[in-house]
């Protein structure tokens, strides 16, 4: 089930080794073999501090000796790099420490091997898993294993496990955003062999129960108080993802939904944006997949009251959608009036200012839009403007 594979499988297991030279002669049987091989390491990463080298620690290292006890990172790369492309994961469950952090943010990543596809999270100094204890991330992939008739892909089990795992701040998800929308989409099918059904759909409801709900969630109806400047948030964001098989555990958006109104905005916006990215890669990304988890992000960014980036959000998924559907239709004006909503949450008035004008401009490029709308965002942008205002923003 780790593997995803049918065939049958040979497990080795390392814990506590203390040479890395066993340990490397270990690396090199498993990536001498033929099929696909899952390679998961947990630990700690160090830094070898003459030489300012990765290294993975092993049961007796010591700081004053990390070169002779510990695993050089660029080991794992080169006992990797020969394997065929496509048959090799690599699943990280790390902590730096001192000394490693400060190069991991210089990097940015942390690379295994081009021909391995790498999942994983690495927590700053002082967020070990602790005391032996199987950590959250790791614990969080079993479990959507455990639960999930049809195994999920991979990319799918890393994006859960990171959103359910309680990060810390900070901590380096692997791949990053910009890595896993490079990557491939996964071609794995449900175990009948047909492709998803998109009839078999769960709802998001942001301002709801938090319930997944069979069938798409209807639309919203953009509600303009009468008075001058009331507008409120839409009810509801209609996003609506196939995933394959359907089934309870595969979508991840009821869990998304519980973090964030549990208040784990980070890990919320975090799973989210892996998701957004996952599909802009399969989908396209100006598919209504894409379209559909960018809202999901902004109404996520307005629940943890980013009302900056909600806004920028609901804009960009404005104008996909017109593009995609025209001007008419009522996705486009429910995305336009989230926009509006949010961008009235904005107090600073440079920030007001800077993302007023393309709300203008793309609230009068529908004119089947309620006016109320861009008479209210005028009115305010042009406040904006008037000189000996405050750095706050009227609302």
């Amino acid at each position: 089930m780790l593997l995803g594979s049918g065939l049958p499988t040979d497990t080795v297991c390392l814990d506590g080794a203390r040479d890395p030279n066993t340990v490397l002669a270990r690396l090199r049987t498993a990536a001498a073999t033929p099929g696909p091989l899952l390679l998961y390491l947990s630990g700690r990463l160090t830094v070898d501090r003459r030489g300012g080298r990765l290294h993975l620690a092993l049961a007796g290292t010591s700081q004053a000796a990390v070169r002779y006890t510990a695993l050089p990172w660029e080991w794992l790369g080169g006992e990797l790099r020969g394997r065929p492309a496509g048959l090799t994961t690599v699943l990280l469950d790390l902590a730096a420490d001192k000394d490693a952090w400060p190069l991991l943010q210089e990097y940015g990543s942390l690379p295994a091997s081009a021909c391995a596809e790498v999942y994983g999270v690495v927590c700053p100094p002082g967020f070990a898993a602790g005391d032996g204890a199987v950590s959250g991330y790791t614990r969080q992939w079993i479990e959507q294993l455990r639960r999930s008739p049809v195994r999920p892909s991979d990319v799918q089990l890393h994006a859960l496990a990171a959103g359910a795992a309680g990060l810390p701040p900070g901590a380096l998800v692997l791949p990053t955003a910009r890595e896993l929308g490079m990557r491939p989409g996964p071609q794995q099918q449900p175990s009948d062999g047909h492709p998803p059904d998109p009839r078999r759909l769960q709802g998001w409801r942001p301002d709801g129960d938090g319930q997944a709900v069979p069938g798409p969630v209807p639309g919203p109806v953009p509600a303009v108080d009468p008075l001058p400047g009331g507008v409120r948030a839409p009810a509801a964001v209609p996003a609506v993802v196939p995933f394959p098989g359907g089934v309870e555990g595969g979508d991840p958006r009821p869990h998304i939904h519980a973090l964030a109104i549990g208040g784990h905005h980070l890990e919320a916006a975090a799973l989210a944006r892996a998701w957004e990215e996952h599909v802009r890669h399969v989908f396209g990304a100006s598919s209504p997949q894409a379209v559909q988890w960018a809202e999901i992000r902004a109404d996520l960014a307005r629940m943890a009251g980013d009302f900056p980036l909600a806004t920028g959000l609901w804009i960009g998924a404005c104008r996909a959608r017109q593009a995609g559907q025209g001007t008419a239709a009522p996705e486009v004006h429910a995305a336009a009036a989230g926009a509006l909503y949010c961008w009235t949450q904005l107090r600073d008035r440079a920030s007001a200012v800077e993302s007023g004008p393309e709300l203008v401009a793309l609230l009068r490029a529908l004119p089947a839009l309620d006016p109320r709308h861009l008479r209210l965002a005028q009115a305010r942008l042009d406040a904006l403007r008037a000189p000996g205002l405050p750095r706050a923003a009227p609302t």
